[in-house]
């Protein structure tokens, strides 16, 4: 099955060069290419960055076939220009599809790449494209990174028209949030444009060529986070007005007007997001125009990152409501095969029989039929008082045996919608390689602090990446006791479902099968209340679903709080 690829590495160029690229596709080692994969911008457009002269290598002659270490296999050439060339590929050891770039050795940035690559390997950050290998051999340098068959790079999606308000937010987030995360480990991207940031399919946002594509390209710059923030300034203007905030055209995407200057998104298109706009403005670091807005600009992605924190939370659209058709209710006429319909016939209205007895007979009757009905209420009411006054004397004794007899159920029962103390608690993951999810902060969930919390790992969808079912927390009470409703609290809507173990349990179950479903919901705030009793020790919170995490853009459950009772 073809699917679009957009993982090859952005490295072409527009300065003169001739490009050759060609369509690359996807994950599957025969697949077709559909894909063309170009850097459109220039050094002007992107005022951040300088080059070092041009190399005088030629590149290597390869060719599709060509075997890199006995192991991955080239398919097709995406780019070749400056006396290197990208590649879509094959791991033929791994069976999947990669890209590769290659180049000399003795290419003049042969080192820096090796650097940059081995760099940007050791971040390990999933929201980069990883680095899989960067090797020295045969009179060849060579870097291998992931293929990304699911994704959608921002070039493609702005070619359409402008993101919606809650995607353009999400993008910046996310973006701004690796970037700065790259930055605290000293590395830097200085060629962070339209083709170098992707969508997946399930609305994350990633970032490929950190540090190797300005390696590649010979980029640098005396201030590498302003270089950034810029870039991401420029990738949330043209996601607000598919338009490139430079003169020069750039992306698919037109450039301002010539001799106005930079003027804000939302004087650019109609219906811009105000504070969206005033954040790409602020990233600019256009002085002139944040100055009338009395807000500082931001120059590194850390205060970028703190300027979304302020902002008001985006939330999602709400998923929009289809209406029902019209109720059509079918006629004889329309499943009869076309016969015709039959022609209206009078109804002629059915004569109201006489009221019975009406006769001097019936009227006797109904007389003689009341008067025994009274004489036989009368003799039923006089028995009645009969025998309640013969059983008076013995009125007292049967209270007594009846208060002797019931002193079992006149014994209180347990007092509901009390508060049930947690002994302790268990993080479990039994379908983990490890079996272990953060136990060290489980005490968070207790100290009533609602801005702490336990958390999961991170995984790439909010159905833990399609590894495992679910993971959770073990609820120990101590001892056997009847359970009415336990609340929990998470950050980020969170699906969730109550399990039991078997109330005569003398120690805590290890394996998820030892725990029967008994309630489930989903939400910030859960409340699982189980329709049957429920006398038991130990409780599972399991957690089927996870939300995105606005502060890493990363799939993630957290609990901040569990309360029990009875």
């Amino acid at each position: 099955m073809a699917e679009r690829s957009t993982a090859a590495v952005d490295v072409a160029d527009n300065s003169g060069e001739q490009l050759l690229t060609a369509e690359a596709d996807q994950s599957t080692a025969d697949g077709v290419a559909k894909n063309r994969e170009q850097d459109t911008d220039s050094d002007e457009a992107q005022e951040s960055t300088g080059t070092e002269g041009p190399a005088t290598t030629s590149p290597p002659e390869l060719h599709s076939g060509h075997k890199l270490a006995r192991r991955y296999r080239l398919e097709e050439c995406v780019t070749r220009l400056d006396g290197f060339s990208s590649w879509r590929a094959v791991d033929e050891k791994l069976r999947r599809a990669v890209g590769v770039h290659v180049l000399p050795a003795d290419h003049s940035r042969a080192r820096s790449v090796l650097a940059a690559a081995r760099s940007s390997a050791l971040l390990g950050d999933p929201r980069f494209v990883q680095v899989l290998d960067a090797v020295e051999e045969n009179d060849l340098v060579y870097v291998v990174h992931e293929w990304l068959p699911d994704a959608t790079e921002l070039t493609t999606l702005l070619a359409s028209g402008p993101l919606e308000v809650y995607d353009a937010y999400q993008m910046v987030s996310q973006v701004s949030s690796a970037m700065a995360a790259a930055h605290r480990e000293g590395l830097a991207h200085l060629r962070l444009n339209p083709n170098a940031v992707l969508r997946t399919s399930t609305g994350q946002w990633r970032i490929r060529g950190l540090a190797v594509n300005a390696a590649l390209r010979g980029a640098s710059s005396d201030t590498p986070q302003r270089t950034d923030t810029e870039s991401i300034g420029a990738l949330l203007y043209a996601a607000l007005t598919q338009r490139w905030p430079y003169e020069n055209d750039a992306y698919g995407m037109s450039g301002l007007p010539k001799d106005i200057g930079l003027i804000p998104p939302d004087q650019v298109r109609a219906g811009v997001h105000r504070g969206l706009s005033e954040l790409a403005m602020r990233a600019l670091a256009n002085d002139g125009a944040t100055a009338s807005r009395h807000e500082s600009p931001c120059t590194t992605p850390e205060e970028l990152v703190k300027a979304i924190g302020e902002m008001p939370r985006i939330r999602p659209p709400e998923p929009a409501f289809t209406a029902p058709p019209d109720y059509q209710r079918t006629t004889y006429q329309q499943g009869s095969y076309g016969r015709p319909a039959a022609s209206p016939r009078v109804i002629q209205p059915t004569p109201v029989p006489p009221p019975p007895l009406q006769s001097r007979t019936g009227k006797a009757l109904k007389w003689a039929v009341s008067a025994l009905l009274i004489a036989a209420l009368g003799l039923g009411s006089w028995q009645l008082a009969d025998a309640l006054m013969d059983q008076g004397g013995t009125a007292d004794d049967t209270t007594n045996t009846q208060t002797t007899d019931g002193d079992e159920k006149n014994v209180p029962k347990p007092e509901r919608g009390k508060p049930i103390a947690i002994s302790e608690l268990h993080d479990f993951d039994p379908f983990g390689q490890d079996g272990s999810e953060y136990p060290e902060n489980l005490p968070k969930i207790l100290d009533g602090d609602p801005a702490s919390y336990w958390q999961t790992s991170y995984y790439e969808s909010s159905d833990f990446g399609r590894l495992k079912p679910g993971v959770g927390v073990v609820v120990d009470l101590g001892k056997s006791q009847e359970v009415g409703k336990v609340d929990v609290t998470f950050i980020g809507s969170t699906s969730v479902e109550l399990r039991a173990a078997p109330g005569d349990a003398q120690s805590r179950p290890t394996s998820f099968d030892s725990y029967d479903k008994v309630a489930e919901g989903s939400g910030t705030t859960v409340s699982l209340a189980p329709k049957d009793a429920v006398k038991t020790r130990y409780l599972l919170v399991w957690l089927t679903d996870l939300p995105v995490q606005a502060d890493d853009g990363r799939w993630r459950g957290r609990i901040a709080d569990i309360k029990v009772t009875s």
